[in-house]
C-alpha cells in the first residue's frame, strides 16, 4: 500500500514538474522573441513592394498588454492590441521604402473616440509620404468608417451594412424597479450634473443631465462630421442630411452618396491593391502584420541618456496596488518615486484613460505627482476618459492636452449605499443591532441610512468637493467662484474643456510628448514606459482566468446589468465620472 501511494504521489508530481517546465519553456521563448524583436527593431525585415496589413478589428488600449504564455495553451486570447504597436508600426511603414502602402481595415474597431481619432491623424500623416492607403471592410461602424474616411478608397462588401445616423446615448434609469424588488441605492452626492446616482433616484432624466449629455454627443460630431467632410469632399450639411433621414444604410446606398468608393469582395480587394503596387493579380502581395515591424512608436537609441517616462494610467482609480487595468496608488506612486529619483529621465507624460474611482486615492496620487513641481516637467496627456478621479489626478500637471472627443471634467462627489431592507422584509429576514450610542452602527445593507450617518458622509463628501475644486483651481489657476461654474459634476468634451480652461491645448500623445521635450528643454529622447509591472505566476494565472471568464459569460444584456452593480462593488467615496457614457 505505501508502494502504491509513494508511486501516486511521484507520478503527480511528475506531471505537475512537466506543466511547470512546459510554462518557463513558453515563458523562455516568448522573453527570447522579445528581445530579438527589440534588437532587431531597428532593421529592415519586409520585402520590397509590400503593404502594412493593419486590422484594427479588435479591442485597443492605450498600452500593450504583458505576453502571458498561459493565453497561448488555451483558447482565451484577450484579442487587445496596444496605441503604441498601433502608432508606432504607421510611423515605421512610413519610412520604410520597401512598404509602398497600407490594407485597413477598421470597420469594427474597439476602441474609443479619442483613441480612434489619434490613429487616424497618424493615417493622415502617413498620406504625406506619397504612399496609399487602402480600406475594406464587409460591415462598417460610423466609429470604424471615421478612421477609414482618410483613406485613398474604402471598398465594402456589396452586401455589407453600414448605417450613418448620428451620436446616441443610453441611460437606464432603475427607480421603479428598486421600489418592486425592494433593493435600492442611497445616494448622497455634490453636483448638479453629478448623475452617476441618478438613475437610482428616478425614473426620468434631469434637463441637468440631458443637457450635458447632448453637448458632449455635439461636440464629438462636429468633429467627426467636420473631418469626415474634409476627407471625403462632401459637405458638412449633406453628412448631417444623410443622418437625418437614414439615407445610408448598406454599402450600395454608401457608395450611392460618396461615402464609399467602391464595392468589392476581399479577393477582389486585394486585386485593387496590387494593381496600386503594379504587380500581377496572380502574384503573391507581400504584407507585413503592424505587429510584427513594431516595438516601440519611437526606437531606442543606446547612444541617446536622455529619457522622457511615459506614464499608463488606465482603468478605474481603486485603494489598491494598480495592474494595467485598474490604477492603483501603489504602483503609480512608484513610477513617480522613480522617474524623479532617475537622472537620466528628465520629463514625464502621464498618460490617462479613466472614468475616476476612489476619492481618496486620487488625493494620494494627485500629491504624488506634486513632488514634480520645479524639479521635472510633467505633462497630462487624456485618452478616451479622463474625468472626475481622472481628472483629478491630472490638475496639477504643468500642461494637459486633451482630444476634441475626450471625455473629461465630471468634478464633483458621490457616495452610494445599497439597501435590501424592502427585500429582506419581503423574505422574512428581520436584521437586530444593539449598540453602545445611537450612531454606533453606521452603515448596514439591512437598513436605510441613519440621519447620523448622512450627516456624516454629507460632511465627508462637501469637503471632498472643495478640496478637489481647489486642487483644480491651484494647477489650473483659476478662482474658486470659475471653478465651481464649471464644476458641479458637468462632463465637457475635449474641445469645450479647452475653451473654459480646464485643457490648455488640443493634441494626442505624441503631442504631449513633444511638449514635455519642449519643456526639458530636449532636441533628442528615448521614452520609456511606467509602471513596470511585474508578471508573476499568480498574476499570469489570473490574468488567464479573466479571459477565461469574460468568453464564457459574453451575454448581450451584460451592459444593463454591470451599470447596476457597478455602484454596488465600489467602497468610500467616489469621485466619478456620470455612469458609464458610450457614444454610439
Amino acid at each position: 500500500m505505501n508502494f502504491f501511494k509513494s508511486f501516486l504521489a511521484s507520478l503527480l508530481g511528475s506531471f505537475i514538474a512537466l506543466g511547470l517546465v512546459a510554462i518557463f519553456f513558453f515563458m523562455g521563448i516568448a522573453a527570447l522573441a522579445t528581445s530579438l524583436n527589440f534588437e532587431q527593431s531597428g532593421t529592415t525585415w519586409t520585402k520590397e513592394n509590400s503593404v502594412l496589413d493593419l486590422d484594427l478589428n479588435t479591442e485597443v488600449r492605450d498600452r500593450s498588454q504583458g505576453y502571458n504564455p498561459l493565453e497561448d495553451l488555451s483558447d482565451f486570447d484577450s484579442g487587445i492590441i496596444g496605441m503604441d504597436k498601433i502608432i508606432g508600426s504607421i510611423k515605421k511603414a512610413k519610412k520604410d521604402e520597401n512598404i509602398k502602402g497600407i490594407k485597413l481595415k477598421s470597420g469594427s474597431i474597439g476602441s474609443g473616440w479619442a483613441q480612434a481619432r489619434e490613429i487616424r491623424n497618424t493615417l493622415e500623416d502617413f498620406k504625406t509620404s506619397g504612399k496609399f492607403i487602402y480600406s475594406y471592410s464587409d460591415n462598417m461602424s460610423q466609429k470604424g468608417y471615421y478612421v477609414s474616411s482618410v483613406a485613398d478608397s474604402i471598398f465594402m462588401n456589396p452586401i455589407g451594412m453600414m448605417q450613418l445616423k448620428g451620436l446616441s446615448s443610453e441611460v437606464l434609469y432603475y427607480e421603479d424597479f428598486q421600489n418592486q424588488y425592494g433593493v435600492k441605492m442611497e445616494v448622497i452626492r455634490h453636483g448638479k450634473y453629478k448623475s452617476a446616482v441618478e438613475p437610482y433616484l428616478q425614473d426620468h432624466m434631469s434637463n441637468e443631465n440631458r443637457l450635458q449629455i447632448q453637448s458632449l454627443l455635439d461636440a464629438v460630431w462636429e468633429t467627426f462630421r467636420d473631418e469626415v467632410s474634409q476627407s471625403r469632399g462632401i459637405k458638412s450639411a449633406s453628412i448631417d442630411e444623410l443622418a437625418n433621414d437614414l439615407g445610408v444604410n448598406d454599402a450600395e446606398e454608401a457608395l450611392a452618396h460618396g461615402i464609399i468608393d467602391g464595392l468589392a469582395y476581399e479577393d477582389d480587394f486585394e486585386n485593387k491593391i496590387k494593381e496600386a503596387l503594379k504587380i500581377d493579380s496572380n502574384e503573391g502581395l507581400n504584407e507585413v502584420y503592424f505587429g510584427d515591424i513594431n516595438v516601440k512608436v519611437q526606437e531606442y537609441d543606446k547612444e541617446i541618456d536622455d529619457r522622457i517616462a511615459v506614464i499608463y494610467a488606465q482603468g478605474p482609480i481603486f485603494n489598491t496596488e494598480g495592474s494595467a487595468e485598474i490604477i492603483g496608488k501603489d504602483a503609480l506612486n512608484k513610477a513617480f518615486d522613480e522617474i524623479l529619483e532617475s537622472k537620466k529621465i528628465k520629463a514625464a507624460v502621464l498618460r490617462v484613460d479613466s472614468p475616476g474611482g476612489d476619492a481618496l486615492t486620487s488625493e494620494i496620487i494627485l500629491n504624488a505627482s506634486r513632488a514634480f513641481k520645479g524639479k521635472k516637467p510633467l505633462v497630462v496627456s487624456m485618452g478616451n476618459v479622463a474625468a472626475s478621479g481622472g481628472y483629478y489626478i491630472s490638475s496639477l500637471a504643468d500642461r494637459i492636452f486633451a482630444d476634441p472627443m475626450t471625455i473629461t471634467g465630471s468634478i464633483g462627489v458621490l457616495a452610494a449605499f445599497p439597501n435590501i431592507r424592502g427585500m429582506t422584509d419581503k423574505i422574512g429576514i428581520n436584521a437586530e443591532h444593539v449598540t453602545t450610542h445611537k450612531n454606533a452602527m453606521g452603515y448596514s445593507v439591512f437598513e436605510s441610512i441613519s440621519k447620523g450617518f448622512k450627516k456624516s458622509t454629507t460632511y465627508s463628501i462637501e469637503k471632498i468637493y472643495y478640496t478637489f475644486k481647489s486642487r483644480v483651481a491651484e494647477g489650473r489657476s483659476l478662482s474658486m467662484e470659475t471653478v465651481e461654474e464649471i464644476a458641479q459634476g458637468r462632463v465637457w468634451s475635449g474641445k469645450d474643456a479647452v475653451k473654459n480652461g480646464l485643457v490648455d491645448t488640443l493634441g494626442g500623445l505624441q503631442e504631449a510628448i513633444k511638449s514635455a521635450a519642449k519643456l526639458a528643454e530636449l532636441d533628442k529622447y528615448n521614452l520609456v514606459d511606467y509602471p513596470k509591472y511585474e508578471e508573476d505566476f499568480e498574476s499570469m494565472i489570473l490574468g488567464a482566468f479573466a479571459q477565461a471568464q469574460s468568453k464564457l459569460f459574453e451575454n448581450p444584456l451584460e451592459k444593463y446589468t454591470s451599470e447596476f452593480i457597478e455602484l454596488s462593488l465600489m467602497e468610500g467615496i467616489q469621485t466619478r465620472i456620470p455612469y458609464s457614457i458610450k457614444m454610439e
